[in-house]
């Protein structure tokens, strides 16, 4: 699980140690994610399943995708699809995927990049492996995280924010034995390079094994831990905490993370996602991929759909055409 790394963390800025009078978030609850398939077929664990909406606010939906080492031939990726309304998040951890739109836009993102794309008022996408990683197989692991729009934004143009690993901010803990790698918001004063319509945090943390951390975060957000890899323990009351499972927590000014002094001999480090966000708390009529507020949007979203209003395939960017 490359991501971004650092050959010395020792030199990065530092956390600051959390005071006497720090108020430790406690774990509201503990889920573990089903897993399925997405697009084409590749295979997902859908992070957010069972969470009330209330709690993820302003988030919608969560996948890992992955982790999985294709064979040659295997790899998968999604076939064009329209979204309205919301932002799709897309985090590269290993491997290659292209992206392409009904606007002419495309592009690559590969280990640790993030693909933005503001969907607003509708657009016609699609994801997949380049050829040559078809031809020869390999890694894929990545996420693909939903982020809501306020009602005020949910029909301004489409746009993305391409941004490229090495942007992200990193910092480590005071004791040096985790990375943070800040992909939006602010973490203990430090920037991420994602623009967001919502205010939000989200952060990838590699801990090492035995490290702790106390992240942390604003009172005004929610807060979500999402392990990709290892286990370990969440909150001051210690609960235990593994690969699939999301810890969704309550108020308070910070958030505790252990990593078990042995992790599985396929596991160098505890992996989490960190999300937060300062709630919307708008109605969210949310079906396949549209995220809007009533129902009458709902059926609006699907009718400039069907009619063509949400863009048109490129003919010359046709996939899977004999």
């Amino acid at each position: 699980m490359p991501a971004i790394t650092v050959d010395d963390v020792l030199v990065l800025p530092r956390l600051p140690e959390p005071g006497p009078a720090t108020e430790f978030r406690k774990v509201r609850r503990l889920t573990t994610a089903p897993t399925g398939y997405e697009g084409e077929g590749f295979p997902v664990r859908r992070a957010f399943a069972g969470v009330p909406v209330h709690e993820l606010d302003p988030f919608i939906h969560l996948d890992q995708m992955g982790e999985v080492d294709y064979a040659p031939g295997e790899p998968k990726g999604t076939p064009w699809h329209p979204h309205r309304g919301f932002e799709t998040v897309t985090y590269m951890i290993d491997g290659i995927m292209d992206h392409q739109d009904s606007l002419g836009s495309g592009g690559t993102i590969a280990n640790g990049d993030t693909q933005w794309m503001t969907a607003g008022q509708g657009i016609l996408h699609i994801e997949a492996p380049p050829e040559h990683l078809v031809t020869s197989g390999g890694l894929f692991h990545g996420l693909q995280l939903w982020v809501n729009l306020p009602r005020v934004a949910k029909m301004i143009a489409p746009k993305y924010q391409d941004i490229r690993g090495q942007q992200a901010a990193l910092l480590t803990t005071p004791d040096g034995g985790s990375l943070i790698r800040v992909i939006a918001g602010e973490v203990a004063g430090h920037a991420g390079p994602g623009s967001t319509h919502t205010p939000i945090n989200l952060a990838h943390v590699t801990l090492q094994p035995g490290a702790r951390i106390d992240l942390p975060w604003q009172a005004d957000y929610n807060a979500l831990v999402y392990v990709l890899a290892g286990r370990g323990t969440v909150g001051v009351e210690q609960r235990p905490l593994h690969i699939g499972q999301l810890a969704v927590h309550g108020s308070g000014e910070a958030i505790r993370v252990e990593a078990d002094q042995t992790q599985d001999s396929n596991v160098p480090a505890m992996e989490l996602f960190v999300m937060g966000g300062r709630p919307i708390r708008e109605p969210v009529a949310h079906y396949g991929p549209f995220v809007m507020n009533t129902r009458e949007e709902l059926l609006q979203a699907f009718e400039d759909f069907n009619k063509g209003r949400l863009g048109v395939i490129p003919a010359e960017k046709l996939p899977h055409t004999d």
